[in-house]
């Protein structure tokens, strides 16, 4: 390990926590400034070639595979590293935040994998910056255990063999930790994120008989994964662990990033262990690329943008060839049901439905699934299993019956359906919704039997400002316009104050997750992401 140097990090404007000393030590902060110094320079030039490539496309209004990168994809003779034997079977994943409860019962769940969320589903407060880091180190020296003082029920891991192994994710590059900072710049939250969980963990998962591996989000091109395999380079070489310990999964839920998967996994090829399959930050992506675009490019209500709409097939049928072409796993789209207590119906019409979503990604040769509450683990697996057998994937399956083109991935109107007064209502109530339980510091919220993170606000603003642009008349004749969604807006803040009483309404944040949903709904200027302002309001 280097050398150790005074840390020119300070915290700002932070309550102390408890043992966050343990957390936040002299010898990680120096590395997490290290990050700062080698790589923040080229994460802030990234950022600029994402507005010069928004740009680039608002002129266009088209997008292509890219000519320069023509002879990685055309060498058949480069594959990624193989698997580890703790990821090599990911028949099933489990997503959500690293708060203590959720970090036990993930763990615990059945699923080969937890998605352990520092991103979309972990609101950046302080606490879940931090303790979230302490959460998952006790975990891995079982010193987790607890019981919960409101309910009294007590939580434990199982046995180590029975639990989940874990792949973290960071925060993308866009946002920034305003409580570290070098001389007044915040550091970005995902050299945070990252350089904390390295540094205190990567041996300890070594000696557990796994290792530091991570889900990379908002990935936008092949320089960014590039970025990425850079760091895990220096930060291998740092605390002295063998080059190819680390392994990572890249979320491609940017349109961009569809153009460019195995230049994405060329980049990362060393430490690559596969890419994921989004969904409501795909589509986020599309409007924001192409809202200048014009009525083809208009998206219906997100409920009615299944996985089976053309453009999403093209989608990810490229990305399960793509990966096994190259020897890495294609995972494939969460099922965000959360089951009823209450109403056995509403559960078995859902299960359906999730049984029905696995058994096509099984099918179509990805080789394990997302899900977002551990009874859905059951159901996924037994889709999975249907396939695999005992195989831990199928890899194998080469898919060579798949053939996409450049205008396949962006034929929004192959879809037969068209935007509805009903999917303007949903789209309000979910992102006022979401968002106050977000300005609370809550990340993953159940909302209408579904788990929603900040994936689903950018889907249900993204939706309100293009229909409004677009200038959508729905199937009643009215015109999406920015009064229609005010009007809206207002009486869906009436109907949860009578929903909750005043009390409860008085205590929360529903006059601001209002004012700030409609500010980056109705804006002429696109919000890049919603959840910009509201860090700014974030306390």
């Amino acid at each position: 390990m280097s050398a150790l140097a005074p840390s020119p990090l300070a915290i700002v404007d932070a309550e102390p926590l408890p043992r966050q000393e343990e957390v936040l030590t002299d010898a990680a902060l120096a590395f997490v400034a290290e990050l700062h110094r080698l790589f923040t320079p080229r994460r802030d030039e990234l950022l600029a070639r994402r507005a010069e490539r928004r740009a680039e496309i608002a002129t266009t209004s088209t997008l292509d595979f890219l000519p320069e990168t023509a002879a990685i994809r055309a060498d058949d003779s480069w594959k990624v590293a193989e698997a580890p034997a703790a990821l090599n079977d990911r028949r099933v994943e489990i997503t959500g935040p690293t708060d203590r409860k959720m970090t036990i019962n993930a763990l615990n769940s059945g699923a080969r994998v937890w998605l352990a969320d520092f991103e979309d589903a972990s609101a950046p407060t302080w606490e879940n910056v931090v303790l979230g880091q302490l959460n998952l180190t006790d975990a891995y020296e079982r010193r987790i255990d607890f019981t919960d003082e409101r309910t009294g029920k007590s939580y434990a891991l199982k046995d180590a063999g029975e639990l989940a192994t874990v792949v973290m994710r960071p925060r993308g590059w866009h946002l920034d930790e305003r409580h570290l900072q070098v001389g007044g710049r915040p550091v970005p939250g995902a050299l945070v994120d990252f350089g904390l969980y390295f540094f205190h963990n990567a041996k300890r998962l070594i000696e557990l008989g796994k290792g530091p591996y991570f889900y990379l989000p908002k990935t936008e091109s092949y320089l960014e994964a590039r970025l990425w395999n850079d760091i895990f380079v220096f930060a291998q070489d740092y605390v002295g662990i063998p080059q190819g310990t680390v392994r990572a999964t890249v979320l491609i839920e940017t349109i961009t990033a569809a153009y460019q998967m195995e230049e994405i996994l060329y980049e990362l090829r060393d430490h690559a262990s596969g890419l994921n399959a989004g969904r409501w930050d795909y589509l986020f992506s599309i409007v924001k690329n192409f809202r200048d675009g014009g009525e083809k490019f208009v998206l219906p209500d997100r409920n009615l943008v299944t996985m089976t709409a053309p453009f999403m097939r093209a989608y990810t049928e490229l990305l399960v060839r793509t990966c096994h072409k190259r020897g890495a796993h294609a995972i494939g789209g969460m099922a965000a049901f959360i089951p009823s207590r209450k109403d056995a119906e509403v559960n078995k019409v859902a299960f359906e439905k999730v049984k029905n979503d696995k058994d096509r990604e099984a099918a179509d040769g990805f080789d394990g699934s997302w899900v977002a509450h551990p009874d859905l683990v059951p159901i996924a697996m037994k889709s999975f299993d249907a396939v695999l057998g005992d195989k831990p994937n199928q890899k194998d399956r080469l898919r060579e019956d798949v053939h996409v083109s450049a205008a396949d991935l962006i034929a929004i109107d192959s879809l037969d359906a068209r935007p509805t007064y009903d999917g303007l209502v949903n789209a309000v109530q979910v992102g006022i919704r979401y968002i106050e339980a977000w300005l609370r510091g809550l990340g993953a919220v159940a909302i209408f039997n579904l788990m929603e993170d900040a994936a689903t606000a950018e889907i249900s603003r993204s939706q309100i400002w293009q229909w409004i642009n677009a200038g959508v008349v729905f199937e009643d004749g009215r015109r999406a316009t920015a009064d229609l969604a005010r009007e809206v807006a207002a009486a869906e803040l009436t109907a949860i104050r009578a929903e909750i009483g005043d009390e409860a309404f008085a205590a929360g944040k529903w006059q601001q997750a209002h004012d700030l949903l409609l500010q980056v709904s109705l804006d002429e200027d696109y919000a890049d992401f919603l959840t910009l302002p509201a860090y700014e309001q974030l306390r």
